[in-house]
């Protein structure tokens, strides 16, 4: 599938990413916002883990920004994003495995520095559990973003997670949480 989805940042700035089908990509608009955003809270995460990966696009921007970053990208159908990252010739500095995120939060979530939650739209409550799972074994410090329909977000527990950032770009909303 073709898309005006693109890298905007970094090594592979411009790039074009392919989609799966059906899915709902985060604009460059709003990445960019993102991104910003993180630029501003200094992160220079040494491994990432984009959890509903579709296209990648989150952790691809991630490992074209830090060179010396490593990427985990976990999504039941991961043909778009291992295409996407063969596209770019990128090697060991990407991990992709093929499941539900949930059933890797032992093995990534402690290991992240930087986590990106991007469940579909229609299955809120997939995120929320997410987030409170992997909440359990994240080390402090750990900064989540996590995406939702701004129509029907939800928050955290705040015992575990402290909102750093709660931005609405659109129909999405972001919220840069940090493991207390």
């Amino acid at each position: 599938m073709d898309s005006k989805l693109q890298i905007i940042s970094g090594e592979f700035r411009g790039r074009k990413l392919r989609l799966p089908t059906g899915a709902r990509p985060t604009q460059n608009r709003a990445r960019i916002a993102l991104f910003n955003v993180m630029q501003s809270m200094g992160l220079q995460p040494g491994m990432v883990w984009d959890a509903f990966a579709g296209s990648g696009a989150f952790g691809i921007e991630c490992l074209s920004r830090w060179p010396e970053c490593n990427a985990v990208f976990s999504d039941f159908a991961p043909t778009t994003v291992r295409g996407n990252l063969a596209a770019m010739n990128i090697g060991a500095r990407a991990t992709v495995v093929t499941g539900d995120a949930m059933s890797y939060i032992d093995r990534y979530g402690a290991a992240a520095d930087l986590i990106f939650v991007d469940p579909p739209y229609a299955d809120a409550d997939v995120g929320a559990a997410f987030v409170k799972k992997v909440g359990a074994v994240a080390r402090p410090g750990t900064i989540l973003i996590w995406e939702q329909d701004g129509q029907n977000a939800t928050l955290p527990d705040l015992t575990v997670w402290e909102i750093v950032r709660d931005k609405q770009y659109g129909r999405a909303r972001f919220l840069f949480l940090c493991k207390k």
